[in-house]
């Protein structure tokens, strides 16, 4: 039998990238071949359901996965995940010379985000502003930035063009990934020491490789064994994982979902059985 995994083609580099693990793979004899999808709520859908046996899944995208095979009598686990995806946190970023000091100031006036769908720059940081008493959409107008839908914010074009309302004084705030923050500035979208952070979110986990616990157990543990001996001595390994992003897979964990958890439920995002019920989002 053939380990079949989803991955989502965010971009055109996940056919480089998950071409070249399937090749190191299947050097090391795990039968093991990749589905890509246009979008998660799909490969979500097929996990659960067992039509794969894994599936690299985004952070809204596992708690999708967990609630629907909860609801369906299936059990699924996090596998690995990149030592880049442990202890993340989401900015909300304001102007150098804002007169803003604390989240609460910013009552009253416009706040960007990214995509409706993106847990680091929509979910979790207006979660963090519900936390500080101030109700979006009420108390501060959400300016969103569709761009990627259905892509759960791995295409940060929308988290991108939020910063770019901020910069040209379109909105008061912008939330922002920290990492991305830091693009921003590289890159040129955000000007050098023009930006000022006025609140961050707790730290919280992000990407998960999800499996299936009905797949066959001697071609996961194969799986989940091999993923965490590769080492970036090697250069082809080393290549892959700068374009994926990591400097080594560790064991997957499930405790620091939590401020996403919560965003969802106060969102109605996903009901209690995984079922999509966010008024108007259609991947």
């Amino acid at each position: 039998m053939t380990l079949l995994m989803g991955a989502v083609a965010y971009d055109p580099k996940v056919v480089t990238i998950w071409t070249g693990f399937r090749s190191w793979l299947t050097a090391r004899g795990l039968p093991f071949d990749v589905v890509l999808y246009s979008h998660y709520e799909r490969q979500v859908e097929d996990l659960a359901e067992g039509r794969i046996h894994a599936a690299w899944n985004s952070p809204l995208a596992w708690i999708r996965t967990r609630r629907l095979a909860a609801a369906g009598g299936a059990r699924v686990r996090p596998l690995v995940m990149r030592d880049t995806d442990r202890g993340l946190r989401s900015l909300v970023v304001v102007r150098a010379d804002a007169p803003f000091t604390r989240a609460r100031d910013l009552k009253g006036e416009s706040v960007a985000v990214g995509a409706v769908d993106s847990p680091q720059a929509t979910l979790i940081p207006l979660s963090l502003l519900r936390a500080e008493g101030l109700r979006p959409g009420e108390d501060v107008r959400v300016h969103g930035h569709e761009v990627g839908v259905g892509l759960h914010g791995d295409h940060i074009g929308g988290e991108r063009e939020a910063a770019r309302a901020l910069v040209a004084g379109q909105v008061a705030a912008a939330c922002l990934l920290d990492a991305n923050h830091l693009l921003f500035e590289q890159e040129g979208t955000l000007p050098a020491g023009g930006t000022r952070i006025l609140a961050r979110t707790p730290a919280y986990d992000h990407c998960v490789m999800a499996v299936n616990d009905a797949a066959p157990a001697a071609l996961m543990e194969r799986f989940g064994a091999l993923l965490l001996t590769m080492s970036p001595a090697e250069p082809e390994v080393r290549r892959l994982f700068d374009l994926e992003g990591l400097n080594a897979w560790l064991p997957g964990r499930t405790e620091h979902f939590a401020a996403l958890e919560t965003a969802v439920d106060e969102t109605g995002f996903y009901d209690a059985a995984g079922r999509v019920t966010a008024g108007g989002y259609r991947p």
